[in-house]
């Protein structure tokens, strides 16, 4: 598939067959967002997949909240893929504070849409959420209290066709040339 065609056929699905995700994508996927660019090279991720039965169970529930119906499709996922904030590097630490910006977030996002990227070239869905409950979700996966869960991406199987219309604003109202308008 092409770049463009590819970048296009991505959107966020939600909901998934109950079918198990291949290993051998899982890693597919993760490695996509290995190669991924980072400020100077710190590459500040980790990549916590959950695959078992139980724990995508479990998971969902930190996801899922039946007061306000955000994330009911999470229930029928069948991986995950936690993204936890790691330590950076000693230059990009400086960088970051010299230059007040959150370079880790920046990672971070291009590393999760290389994720989502890889597993649409494979077939895969995918959808990122930043709504979870962080506290239970690192007691679940042993993931130590002071690091940082950045997202959560869904990822699964579903009725693969043609990609929602995307709803976006015209090309005239993001880009300027030379000057801010």
């Amino acid at each position: 598939m092409s770049f463009f065609n590819l970048i296009y056929k991505r959107e966020s699905v939600r909901g998934y067959f109950d079918k198990v995700v291949e290993r051998e994508k899982i890693e597919k996927i993760i490695d996509a967002a290995r190669v991924a660019p980072s400020a100077c090279n710190s590459q500040p991720w980790k990549f916590v997949v959950v695959d078992s039965e139980k724990l995508t169970k479990d998971l969902a529930k930190t996801l899922y909240d039946p007061l306000i119906g955000i994330n009911k499709f999470t229930t029928t996922s069948r991986a995950f893929i936690v993204v936890v904030g790691e330590r950076r590097n000693l230059t990009s630490k400086f960088g970051e504070l010299v230059k007040k910006k959150d370079y880790t977030s920046i990672d971070i996002g291009i590393a999760c849409e290389h994720i989502c990227l890889a597993a649409t070239e494979l077939g895969l869905g995918t959808c990122m959420i930043g709504w979870f409950k962080e506290k239970e979700i690192k007691n679940i996966l042993d993931i130590p209290k002071n690091k940082e869960i950045y997202l959560v991406i869904s990822v699964g199987y579903f009725e693969n066709k043609e990609p929602r219309k995307k709803v976006r604003k015209n090309i005239e109202e993001v880009i300027s040339y030379n000057k801010y308008k």
